[in-house]
């Protein structure tokens, strides 16, 4: 066993160095005072017992410190395996009830030597059992007992990695076989075990509420990353030498041409799994090391929430709820890629719809099919584009029109004469907040009598992460935090001296994937467009100038609805400020 031997030996000497001692080591790096080492190395010698111990018990050291040191004294790599994805063929050389009896985790695999993250680097009887368990040599890492913990829960029981592991097993020779002809490409992603990794990964997407899934090529692996509540997450790390087997699979199931990867390709199909039916949205990408896919998944089942579930409330939702009954005028929503917008109005449309009015929508791409109404997906191509089918739609003689997005003059000017001859028209447009799309409008050539006359309500927004109720705990509050929403609010909560607000976060558990946020909600602002805003509208007044009215009249801003989720414990202040500030 040389590497073992090795480690015992770098120890020997290590320890013959009166500077490597662990209470040396900490307090070289700051970690603990010199009054604290002087107290370790007396109390040691007191109790004759380890420094260590000492340690653990003051609690003046964290456990990750504490590695850290440990790792210097007997020069093996410290590591945290619950921050990085490990791959299902190197996690399948260990059985899960290896790793959580002996608390060890494999982490990488070069030639014939494991990688394992261990408490104890010199548990020469665990060293020993791992290399006769997975026949080859074992390199140890240091690590907590927390994070290996975490990597097990994770890594193992997620149904990710040891199922497509398991496939991996299986694909392998003959993927490696098959590669050379091309035309024997398609015989190959036929066979059951790369159709077992795709249908592992979507079925896992739809496990994790995932909004999106990358299938991204790297030079020497493929990386699988979801999307979950906002936030990319990499979950998987896959050999290279299946990724064209996997983009080819999924491109079958998309009815996509197989053989052309120079050009980007766009489809769509139904993936179920129970009761649950998904629509799947894919794009491919050519990159420098091969084809990226992107998978949206969209739910088919569930229904469209309403605006209160959406996290509207108060005077917010009673001024959207009072313009969008209205029988005329544009109601925009604002707000950036990614921030709701679409779900905001198929809400809308969902409370609308009805038998006695003819609802047409114009999108690019369609995202949810609701009953009733007639949505129009945009061709660019055959030149169906948001203008021409707009100019189309008022021949249709609807009631209620949604275009996806004003994002030119003449759409703009469409939407207006849409307006302005009695049709209540949706629509959404880039801007950073409310106020903002006045004069984005101004940009696209629209007069501001006819912005006056016919924008009634303009709804800005994003979407924040909420705390997961699982494992959410009170937190500590700093005397700039309470200022700082205290500021930020103002009027609008009164804040008790005695008693200030409770703030929380999520500690992190397996519901939420140790992430301390479980599911999104909505901040909002609505701008409903006064007399007075009117005319500072005909006035060609700033986007700042009309903000400052609108709060006067009573409009929340976005940060403050966000400040005011805080308080209720629904989010956190460093959610609200990742996506709101100004």
């Amino acid at each position: 066993m040389t590497i073992t031997a090795q480690i015992i030996k770098s120890k020997a000497e290590d320890s013959d160095k009166k500077a490597s001692s662990l209470e040396d080591i900490l307090a070289s790096r700051g970690v603990l005072t010199p009054q604290q080492l002087n107290f370790i190395k007396n109390e040691a010698k007191r109790r004759q017992e380890s420094a260590e111990k000492i340690l653990s018990q003051m609690s003046w050291v964290n456990n990750e410190q504490l590695a850290q040191a440990k790792a210097d004294i007997i020069g093996v790599p410290y590591v945290a395996p619950d921050q990085q994805p490990i791959s299902p063929e190197v996690l399948a050389f260990l059985p899960e009830e290896v790793a959580k009896r002996f608390i060890v985790i494999p982490i990488a695999k070069e030639g014939e030597t494991l990688s394992v993250a261990m408490v104890d680097p010199l548990d020469l009887q665990v060293l020993e059992f791992i290399e006769k368990k997975s026949g080859f040599s074992v390199r140890p890492y240091i690590a907590t007992a927390d994070s290996i913990t975490r990597a097990i829960a994770e890594q193992y029981t997620r149904g990710l990695s040891f199922e497509v592991g398991e496939a991996l097993k299986e694909a392998a020779p003959s993927i490696a076989s098959a590669f050379i002809p091309e035309s024997s490409v398609s015989g190959v992603i036929g066979e059951a075990p790369v159709a077992r990794i795709v249908s592992t990964l979507l079925e896992y997407g739809i496990k994790v509420r995932a909004s999106d899934i990358h299938i991204e090529p790297l030079e020497n692996e493929t990386r699988i990353r979801y999307r979950i509540d906002g936030i990319l997450h990499e979950k998987l790390i896959l050999p290279r030498r299946i990724h064209d087997a996997i983009v080819s699979r999924i491109k079958i199931l998309g009815n996509m041409k197989i053989d052309e990867k120079r050009l980007p390709q766009d489809a769509r199909f139904n993936f179920k799994v129970g009761q649950e039916e998904i629509d799947l949205r894919l794009s491919t990408m050519p990159t420098a090391y091969g084809e990226k896919v992107v998978m949206r998944l969209l739910k088919k089942t569930g229904g469209v929430p309403t605006l209160p579930e959406l996290g509207l409330r108060g005077n917010a939702l009673h001024n959207l709820e009072q313009n969008i009954l209205r029988p005329h005028g544009i109601i925009l929503i604002c707000g950036p890629t990614g921030s709701g917008k679409t779900t905001s109005l198929y809400s809308i449309l969902s409370k609308l719809n009805s038998t006695k009015v003819n609802i047409m929508t114009l999108e690019d791409p369609v995202e949810y099919q609701v009953p009733g109404v007639n949505q129009v997906q945009i061709n660019t191509q055959a030149g169906l584009t948001f203008a021409s089918g707009l100019r189309s739609f008022l021949r249709q003689d609807p009631n209620i029109i949604m275009v996806g997005e004003i994002r030119d003059t003449e759409t703009t000017d469409l939407a207006i004469q849409a307006s302005l001859t009695g049709h209540l028209v949706f629509s959404t447009i880039h801007t950073n907040n409310a106020t903002g799309a006045l004069p984005r409008l101004l940009d696209m050539h629209a007069e501001p009598y006819l912005i006056a006359s016919t924008v009634t309500c303009i709804v800005g927004q994003r979407v924040v992460r909420k705390i997961c109720n699982t494992c959410k705990v009170p937190k500590e509050v700093s005397e700039i935090v309470l200022n700082q929403i205290k500021e930020t609010l103002g009027k609008l909560y009164s804040f008790d001296p005695k008693k200030p607000p409770q703030l929380y976060s999520g500690k992190g558990c397996k519901e939420c994937n140790n992430t301390g946020y479980l599911g999104r909600i909505g901040i909002y602002e609505v701008l409903v467009v006064s007399e007075k805003i009117t005319r500072m509208i005909l006035a060609r007044e700033t986007s700042q100038a009309i903000g400052e009215q609108a709060k006067e009249e009573g409009m929340i801003t976005m940060k403050q609805d966000g400040f005011l989720k805080v308080i209720e414990g629904i989010s956190s202040i460093e959610e609200v400020l990742r996506v709101a500030e100004d």
